[in-house]
């Protein structure tokens, strides 16, 4: 009997250890098998996105390219790469990268929307002569001249800055190096365009408003309505904006804008000039949101106000105690100033939250060291929302940056 027990167990612990061999059998081929399928997919996903990134970097050197690839061999694989045009109005693009390796598939979508000039704080081509940043200057946000760059007394970059030219230090560097908290490259060249403002004239006549045939504009927000007249004693005109301008693009052809009020929604005010004489904008009054985004952080107001030549500030009683502006302004051929700088009285302080981008910067006022003797003092800041978004047709880089890029 003892024997015959010791048989069926022997007997049973060989089944149970066959069971075990072959689940151990599996087990060890199944992870195997989920190795060789993670391997497979990892190699597809990254052939995906070195198709995108080839993609990407094609276009950043030729904005125009939308050939893509198709059934490239890549890394033992093949990629398709396709770009679309989702977005012809606003020119979004969108890159489709596709890895193919050993019968799996990876995506990789990035969209691409054109580079705006209102993500800078600051840009000029030309400094003006020789005009430092001192220590008394802060810069918040992107910032690039195409001149040199000339530095006294350690001013402070918050954002990346860019100069095509040379930093200059006006003692030496251990005096006068700048802070640069996001960074510095010199010899960047990004020229800016010379026709801009001229073609925001087609989109004024595709769903903006366009004013033709006036010396002069006066134009004067109230929040989504626009009071407009074109002599400073005659009676304002109202138009409802979201019915006249629904693309948000408001266009004064060959004439002189005269700005002021109150900005619901968003708006590009332009103004060019085909005569002489004209393309300037003068701020009568403050320009400022219905909704601040520093205190509203939801705010979907922007303005963008662009001339041909100059943005200046008006020498007026209404200008005489500080000036509130919240704008991208954009000079084309000219500066933002402030009219009479060197005559006008002591008129406290420019409150500016957008960006100054200009071909030659234009002076505020006057000084004597720390003491103001004309016109202004400069208290600017960067609205941070230009790093994402800009307003209607604002003029671009001619490049392209990614906004979003999905694996």
């Amino acid at each position: 009997m003892a024997g015959k027990a010791t048989f069926l167990v022997i007997i049973g612990f060989t089944l149970l250890f066959m069971v075990a061999i072959k689940n151990f059998g599996r087990i060890s081929t199944d992870a195997v098998g989920n190795m060789v399928t993670y391997y497979t997919e990892m190699i597809a996903h990254n052939i995906a996105v070195s198709g995108a990134n080839l993609a990407a970097s094609q276009v950043f050197v030729d904005p125009t390219w939308t050939d893509g690839y198709s059934n490239k061999t890549f890394s033992g694989g093949k990629l398709d790469v396709s770009i679309q045009i989702v977005d012809a109005y606003k020119n979004i693009r969108q890159i489709t990268a596709t890895g193919i390796y050993h019968g799996l598939t990876s995506t990789v979508t990035v969209t691409l929307s054109p580079s705006k000039f209102s993500k800078f704080a600051y840009y000029s081509v030309s400094e003006g002569g020789t005009i430092w940043w001192t220590g008394n200057d802060t810069v918040w946000g992107p910032f690039h001249t195409q001149d040199y760059l000339r530095a006294a007394l350690h001013p402070v970059f918050f954002g990346k800055a860019s100069s095509l030219k040379s930093l200059i230090y006006k003692t030496n560097k251990s005096t006068d190096k700048p802070y640069f908290l996001g960074g510095y490259e010199s010899g960047v060249s990004l020229p800016m365009p010379t026709d801009a403002v001229d073609n925001m004239e087609s989109a004024a006549d595709a769903g903006g408003y366009k004013f033709t045939g006036h010396d002069t504009v006066y134009m004067c927000f109230a929040n989504d309505s626009l009071k407009y007249k074109y002599s400073y004693g005659a009676s304002y005109t109202s138009v409802y904006l979201p019915d006249v301008a629904s693309n948000g693009m408001i266009f004064a052809k060959n004439s002189i804008v005269r700005l002021s009020g109150t900005v619901k929604g968003q708006y590009t005010v332009a103004c060019n000039n085909t005569t002489g004489g004209k393309g300037s904008v003068y701020l009568d009054d403050d320009i400022v949101y219905s909704k601040d985004p520093r205190q509203y952080p939801n705010s979907g107001d922007m303005l963008g106000i662009c001339a041909e030549y100059n943005v200046l500030i008006t020498d007026n009683t209404a200008n005489n105690s500080d000036i509130n502006i919240h704008a991208s302004v954009y000079n084309e051929k000219g500066g933002f100033g402030a009219d009479r700088y060197n005559l006008r009285p002591v008129s406290g302080n420019i409150n500016l939250l957008g960006g100054i981008i200009q071909n030659t910067r234009q002076a505020v006022g006057t000084f004597s060291g720390s003491s103001i003797n004309h016109g202004f003092a400069k208290r600017y800041k960067y609205d941070e929302r230009f790093m994402l978004a800009s307003p209607p047709f604002f003029p671009g880089t001619g490049g392209f940056e990614i906004v979003s890029w999905l694996e």
